[in-house]
């Protein structure tokens, strides 16, 4: 069933992913409506409504689902049981059930091995002895995760020789985590899909990424030509993936292109940084097209805009060049609204077409 243009979307997390939801349903004449625990996010400066309230207060999100149409969230570190309680008052997007697979690396990893997808190696640790045990299994150098809430480069620790592994789980501070197997690869991409209710789905060009550490530096589209295969066969996966977890909205799965093949990395049940280039590089942006899904209108064309489009992130102190960077007449220049620069903070982004 389509929501008219009037009703209101509640939208749970404040950053810019919020932020740039409320801009896109504005535009379509939509209300936005945050919930978050900041006393000012930046979501809340272009929404109509906003609530502040804990993410694991049941009460306070019941109260916000019975404020809204329809709700979603910007963001996937929340614990997705306080969620039900919201759920019972409006529908959400996406399912739940998304959130629960993608908030746990060894669940995520797990259910995509289970759809015939290529994961780094990987093996459970929930000890320090369990750690020494998986190095033994997957050898060294490996990574280790936390399962849970680590985005960004957080909650990760290298282990070049076994030598480093006390260090490690010092670094994740003995949460339960996983070690997985560094791939060896030639690049980085990602796929953007967004599914509708009734199940239409739409993708992007695949953008091929640059990250420095471990945050997203670059994106670009088209991808090198010869990352031809590699993407359509994790299309093929992320179609799978959408369709196990009868999933609305935008969903992103990012991969290594590996000589194997591509090799899965992680999802996102969200519009994702990878995708800000949509915005002005694509016929309807990511951003547009989650909110047509979630409130069950048509989806929107994803055919590029121009021949070749490039995103830089603007991280830290990069944002206090905003003269130097507003003075390129072809840039198209986003600022989150974030009033403090610090290292490895997204401050915003700048996009450049052709």
């Amino acid at each position: 069933m389509s929501m008219a243009p009037g009703s209101t979307i509640g939208i749970v997390g404040g950053g810019q992913l919020g932020r740039m939801l409320a801009m896109a349903a504005a535009r379509l004449g939509y209300k936005c409506h945050i919930y978050a625990p900041d006393e000012a996010p930046p979501a809340a400066e272009v929404a109509a409504m906003f609530t502040r309230g804990a993410y694991d207060d049941e009460q306070a999100l019941a109260r916000f689902g019975a404020s809204v149409d329809v709700a979603t969230y910007e963001f996937e570190n929340i614990a997705a049981g306080p969620l039900s309680a919201l759920a019972e008052q409006a529908p959400l997007y996406p399912p739940r059930a998304a959130l629960e697979v993608a908030q746990d690396r060894l669940s995520e990893k797990q259910f995509v091995l289970d759809l015939g997808g290529r994961p780094a190696p990987f093996v459970a640790v929930d000890s320090r002895d369990a750690l020494d045990a998986a190095l033994e299994k997957i050898g060294a150098p490996a990574i280790l995760k936390t399962r849970r809430f680590g985005y960004d480069g957080k909650g990760q620790a290298r282990i070049a020789t076994p030598a480093d592994a006390g260090d490690a789980w010092q670094k994740v501070r003995g949460a339960p985590s996983i070690l997985e197997g560094l791939v060896q690869f030639e690049h980085e991409f990602s796929i953007l899909l967004c599914r509708s209710p009734s199940g239409e789905t739409a993708m992007w060009d695949a953008p091929k990424n640059v990250h420095s550490n471990g945050i997203l530096d670059t994106s670009e589209v088209p991808a090198p030509s010869e990352l031809g295969p590699a993407i359509e066969e994790a299309r093929e996966l992320a179609c799978k993936v959408a369709d196990a977890l009868d999933y609305v909205g935008v969903l992103t799965l990012e991969f290594f292109a590996s000589a194997d093949g591509p090799v899965f990395n992680e999802m996102a049940p969200r519009v994702h940084n990878s995708g800000h280039w949509t915005i002005e590089g694509s016929f309807t942006s990511q951003f547009e097209n989650h909110i047509r899904a979630i409130c069950g209108l048509p989806l929107g064309g994803t055919a590029l805009s121009d021949w070749r489009v490039s995103m830089k992130n603007l991280i830290g102190d990069d944002a206090n060049r905003w003269s130097e960077i507003l003075s390129d007449p072809v840039a198209h220049v986003h600022f989150y609204g974030k009033d403090e620069p610090r290292p490895g903070r997204k401050m915003g982004h700048v996009t450049r077409l052709g």
